[in-house]
């Protein structure tokens, strides 16, 4: 598995934009799929966007749809997620997650995945 470390986040005004990144540590980063969840207080962690191993599948929730962009270079053994638009209602902490995968596969559920970050705080005032 993967160590994960997720970078980014702040405070943004409502209409902003932020991108943040998530950065794997070890060899074996381009055989995972990886996942943006979020969690804001008092809520249960909620799929965001995900990835492909290859980046040539992904899929967002509705609410990232048209919004959001899920990214990941390889090279650089990190996954970003561009987050233009925000919303006081995007407030949460922002976690990323991988999964060893077949190549084209992505995953949503929070089981699937043995390797989390730490989180991100984003925070968009109104």
């Amino acid at each position: 598995q993967v160590q994960l470390v997720e970078s980014g986040g702040g405070l943004v005004q409502n209409g902003g934009s932020l991108r943040l990144s998530c950065a794997a540590s070890g060899r074996t980063f381009r055989l995972h799929a990886m996942t943006w969840f979020r969690q804001a207080p008092g809520t249960e962690r909620e799929f965001v966007a995900a990835i492909s191993r290859s980046g040539e599948t992904t899929e967002y929730t509705d609410f990232a749809k048209g919004r959001f962009t899920i990214s990941r270079d390889n090279a650089k053994n990190t996954v970003y997620l561009q987050m233009n638009s925000l919303k006081p209602e995007d407030t949460a902490v922002y976690y990323c997650a991988g999964s060893l995968a077949p190549l084209n596969n992505v995953y949503k559920l929070r089981d699937d995945f043995a390797s989390w970050g730490q989180g991100t705080q984003v925070t968009v005032s109104s």
